[in-house]
């Protein structure tokens, strides 16, 4: 009777490398199709191309944060094309301009979800309009209409979810 369990055990030991070795994806959860399924989308990477912009690539990321946070879709980007000419020039993965560009992330991606959080839920942003919003952001007296400037060239804000921002 030890020598059957001695063979299950081994048995059993034989397939687990086999099982575990096996890179398999689980299917991804039935959820909203999000950003890509309405006209922002198509709109920012239009933008973004015509502008010869590198941020493209980070596009859905915009519009994810935005959408998480009740944002206006175009603000991040806006702010993205004032401060790093779009992602032509930055440092620290801070295409935003966080911090003045001393925040450092760990990709361009962490930093678009961390500034839309904050622009989200800081008391220093939240239950300020859009100009009180950027005006907050960077106290230049000229910031708050170059970004709205860039928000209009991307399109109009009725184009995605409602958003609190306007």
């Amino acid at each position: 009777m030890s020598v059957a369990r001695q063979v299950v055990v081994m048995a059993g030991l034989l397939s687990l490398p086999a099982v575990t070795s096996v890179d398999c994806k689980l299917p991804a959860p039935n959820r909203d199709p999000g950003p890509q399924a309405d006209g922002r989308l198509l709109k920012l990477n239009k933008f973004f191309t015509d502008s010869n912009c590198p941020l493209r690539e980070v596009s859905v990321d915009f519009l994810e944060a935005a959408d998480r946070y009740d944002l206006d879709w175009r603000l991040l980007p806006s702010i993205s094309v004032v401060e790093s000419s779009g992602g032509k020039v930055y440092r620290n993965n801070n295409v935003l301009g966080w911090d003045s560009c001393n925040r450092r992330f760990q990709s361009v991606r962490a930093g678009i979800r961390l500034v839309a959080s904050r622009l989200a839920t800081s008391s220093l942003y939240r239950d300020k309009n859009l100009d009180g919003v950027l005006a907050t952001y960077n106290p230049d007296p000229e910031y708050v209409a170059r970004v709205k400037s860039v928000m209009r060239r991307i399109g109009s804000a009725g184009t995605g979810p409602e958003t609190r921002l306007n």
